[in-house]
């Protein structure tokens, strides 16, 4: 019978009371080791107001938004952005120095109005695909204003139009709907959403390796195997794209510092923080706060929670071991629906409280 009166979705109510305090203490420390932990100066955000001064802006954002200049002139994309990355002192080594094209071509071709419609055409479609799918997980409907607000909470940075020119900004929010359009045995619409993340963004691969686990575990193997050709086509393009910028390397050509930097939990806080409206607090405040909806995930039962738990969980090791300070926005992939799991942190936390009192 106390099975019967727990909350839709709660998947810490009724947990045993052993369990519960260990989530507790573990979860505590590790909000306590975020805000000890979080770097004293976090790396620099780009210029994001409206009132900056093209000389003043990233030297990333002016570097792409060049590139896409000359492909919308008729250059090619390769020779364009080697040729910008190298004048401008940036590496050109490896491949994976230089961005996909997809991105530019789309830009090229659509100009900035295009560009600014077709970005808010997407942020619609993915709070109406949430609304939608939050209707449908249990516990999401009780949840879904809320919800909604934390999404459009975490994409604030990336909607600001100084960040139009970034790569994770349109890749994360690709992501994002396609995680609320995935269902099991129905995985179209999310399969085409993820495709269009990883042309512009091969930082999108570990999403579409996840669903790739999940139906391997549920046996689908129809949905398996269209997550695997994906990859295949991906990694096919990627050797491509690899094999086009090598053959206009020079020698003597700048070689990019490693990415796998090994930089811990600060790496996965204050790539959080940098990226999202968090940056206007403290860093041992805002080091925690990015870690609270952790909780949320790990405590909605249902197939939206446990794929984001995962999900977030994965690209949060992939922040500790891989990425300089100033790849702070490679968490701009995430934060659209890392702070959807604040809407479920309260049941989360109230259900771990009443099981390790034995309530």
């Amino acid at each position: 019978m106390a099975r019967l009166t727990a909350p839709a979705g709660d998947r810490f109510a009724h947990w045993p009371r052993g369990a519960a305090i260990a989530v507790l203490a573990g979860f505590a420390l590790l909000l306590g080791a975020a805000a000890w932990t979080y770097p004293s100066r976090p790396a620099p955000k780009p210029a994001a107001a409206s009132t900056v001064r093209p000389a003043e802006r990233d030297r990333d954002l002016i570097l792409y938004a060049a590139i896409a200049q000359r492909v919308a002139a008729g250059e090619s994309y390769y020779r364009a952005a080697v040729t910008e990355q190298r004048a401008r002192g940036f590496p050109v080594r490896p491949g994976a120095a230089v961005r996909l094209p997809t991105f530019a071509y789309v830009t090229a071709w659509l100009g900035t109005r295009g560009l600014a419609a077709l970005g808010a055409a997407l942020a619609l479609a993915v709070l109406a695909a949430w609304w939608r799918r939050l209707g449908e997980e249990p516990g999401g409907p009780p949840r879904r204003i809320a919800a909604l607000a934390l999404i459009a909470f975490g994409a604030a940075m990336a909607t600001r139009p100084a960040y139009a020119m970034l790569h994770e900004v349109w890749a994360g929010m690709l992501l994002a709907l396609a995680f609320a359009l995935h269902r099991p045995g129905r995985w179209t619409g999310a399969w085409l959403a993820a495709a269009a993340a990883l042309a512009i963004r091969e930082h999108a691969a570990p999403f579409v390796l996840l669903l790739a686990a999940l139906a391997a575990w549920r046996r689908d193997g129809r949905e398996l195997a269209a997550w695997c050709g994906l990859l295949l086509l991906f990694c096919a393009g990627l050797a491509l794209h690899w094999r086009a910028v090598d053959a206009l390397l020079v020698a003597g050509d700048r070689a990019s510092p490693p990415w796998l930097v090994l930089r811990g939990l600060p790496g996965w806080t204050g790539n959080l923080v940098t990226s999202s409206l968090l940056h206007h607090l403290t860093g041992p405040l805002a080091a925690p706060l990015a870690l609270l909806p952790l909780i949320g995930w790990a405590g909605w039962r249902s197939p939206a929670g446990l794929t984001g738990m995962l999900l977030h969980l994965g690209y949060g090791v992939l922040f500790m071991l891989a990425g300089r300070a100033n790849n702070f926005y490679w968490a701009m992939l995430v934060t659209p629906t890392w702070f959807l799991g604040l809407a479920f942190a309260p049941m989360a936390l109230r259900s771990l409280w009443r099981s390790a009192r034995g309530a």
